[in-house]
Parts: structure tokens; sequence; C-alpha cells
């Protein structure tokens, strides 16, 4: 069984573009590190979601919105009044464009009485990748995109786990406390006698860091491969078949072809797609485009789960 403390769960929640369509409600992205919880994207009926896959919504830190187009944002007002009406008192973090500020100002005016939680908003301008959230083990990172509106993308990287000393080394060198936490640290050591200990022979990483990104709608940029370099999962929006090539370009969206060309020049481990066109009811014609530019390439339903 794996340890909360230490997994990387990924839930969609939504994986249709602005149609409604049956089976999928639209984006959204639940994701659980290190036991904490956070949503990506607040497509409708996103608290039905948080009920249906057994997600724990009191337990929600934080949100992050993309941009403000509705098929990525309606469910947050009965979410935001839901979490109210089960008492939460704890502050709930909202990173977003700027632009979410008078939307999130005409909640609070009409529907924020009786709320016991502060929802503090982060507005988000940056023109380059930066971190939004620091937390002791990863961090969160927001980047621009190319949707012809104010748009943002998120990458999640885990932090370099402290080196793990190797039992027998303990007792072998006769290792003190201060020597030990330099090979933690991954410092090799210089003993009085003049000998040297390495770390990369005595101690060892416990794990390779692991990272996720969500790229919602966008078209394909050139800083985009650069900026999603080496992730783990990457999830990257397909709304179009290569045949509708021309109506992706049109509205700043990416076909299947280019998120798989994307996930090869940044060498992820894994691609997720969603945000299918309602023109297609079958998923898997996405998924076989992609693969042939890129094998590992998943097209999600609503409800899958992914470990990173």
């Amino acid at each position: 069984m794996s340890n909360p403390q230490q997994e990387i769960k990924l839930t969609v929640l939504g994986t249709a573009s602005a149609m409604p369509v049956r089976q999928r409600n639209q984006s959204a992205q639940a994701l659980q590190v290190h036991g904490r919880l956070f949503l990506f994207d607040c497509g409708e009926g996103v608290q039905q979601q948080f009920v249906r896959y057994s997600l724990p919504l009191q337990r929600l830190e934080s949100i992050f919105i993309s941009h403000i187009h509705g098929d990525h944002l309606f469910g947050i007002f009965g979410l935001l009044s839901t979490i109210g009406m089960l008492g939460r008192t704890a502050p709930l973090n909202i990173f977003a464009p700027a632009s979410f500020a008078p939307l999130l100002k005409f909640f609070l005016s009409y529907y924020g009485e009786g709320l016991c939680f502060e929802i503090r908003f982060t507005p988000l301008k940056m023109k380059s990748p930066e971190v939004i959230l620091d937390a002791k083990s990863f961090d969160i990172s927001a980047f621009p995109l190319n949707h012809g509106i104010e748009t943002f993308g998120f990458r999640l990287q885990e932090k370099d786990p402290m080196f793990n000393v190797r039992k027998e080394a303990v007792s072998e060198y006769g290792l003190s406390l201060t020597e030990i936490g330099s090979l933690k640290r991954g410092e090799d050591v210089l003993r009085e006698d003049g000998s040297v200990l390495k770390a990369s022979e005595l101690a060892y990483k416990p794990f390779e860091p692991r990272s996720y990104a969500y790229v919602s709608d966008t078209a394909p940029f050139p800083q985009e491969a650069e900026w999603l370099r080496g992730t783990s999962l990457l999830y990257h929006e397909c709304t179009y078949l290569y045949d509708l090539s021309d109506q992706a370009e049109k509205r700043h969206h990416s076909t299947t072809l280019q998120a798989a060309a994307i996930a090869k020049e940044a060498a992820v481990g894994k691609l997720v797609i969603g945000h299918y066109s309602s023109r297609n009811t079958d998923a898997s014609l996405y998924e076989q485009e992609c693969r042939s530019i890129f094998p590992e390439t998943y097209a999600a339903s609503d409800g899958d789960v992914f470990e990173i």
C-alpha cells in the first residue's frame, strides 16, 4: 500500500471542452501531493466530481485557475459555497489571472455572507515561470500560455530529497552524527587522518524527484518545451484532431500532433490528454494520433487516476 505522505496522485475530474458532452465534465483535475490536495481548474459540476470520486473536499488547500473562460471556471461558485457549508475555517488559496478578481468580488458580495474561511487570492502576472507556492518538499510554478486571453499553465516539482546513508557504512566507518549529516546533504567527508568518505559511495538518493504539469488551453509557443523539460507527467490539452488544424489555430488551441510534439521535444515521461472537442465522442482517436509521435500518450476519461 502506498504511503500518502509520499504519493503524487492525479484524479481527472473533467475532460470536455466548452460544449456539454455525455459522460464528460468540463476541465478540472485534483492532485494529491504528499497528503495535500490541490485543484487545477474548476469546470461545471466539480463539487459533484469530488463526491463521486471520494476526494476529501474539506482538505482542499489551493485552487489554480488557468483562465476565466467558463468551461474552466463555472464550477467555482458552487464549490466555494459547499466548502462554506462544510464548516471550513482554514484559509483557501486561489491562484488565477488578475481578471478573476472582479468575479471573486461578485461572488463574495452576493454569496460571501456566512463564509467562515478566508479566501487568499493571488493574481498571476508573470511572463516566464515563477514559483507561486513553495512547500517543504515541492514547489508549484506558473507560466504564461498562448490562448488569446491571459492564460497560465502550472508545474509541480518535487525538491531533491535528503540522501540516505547506507546502514552498513555507519558501523564500518564509525560515522559520527556530524558526518552522517554531511553525507545526507550529499557532501563528502574529510576526516582528520586525511581520508575522504565520498557521498557517492556511502549515500544514495531515496527517489528521483517527480513532477506534474497542467497545460490547459494553448496554441504551441516557442518556450513551451523548454519550460516543460523532463516533466514526469504532462497533461496537455489537444482539443482538435489533426484534420481540424485550421480550427485549432483560429481558436488558439492545440491539435493532437502538436501536443505530442511538445511532449517529445520536452522529453516528458508520460503525456495525458483531454479537453476534447464535442465533435468527437471517441477519445481513442486522439490517443492514436498522439501515439504516432509520442507513444506514452494516454487519452484521459473522467475519473481516471494516474500515479506519478
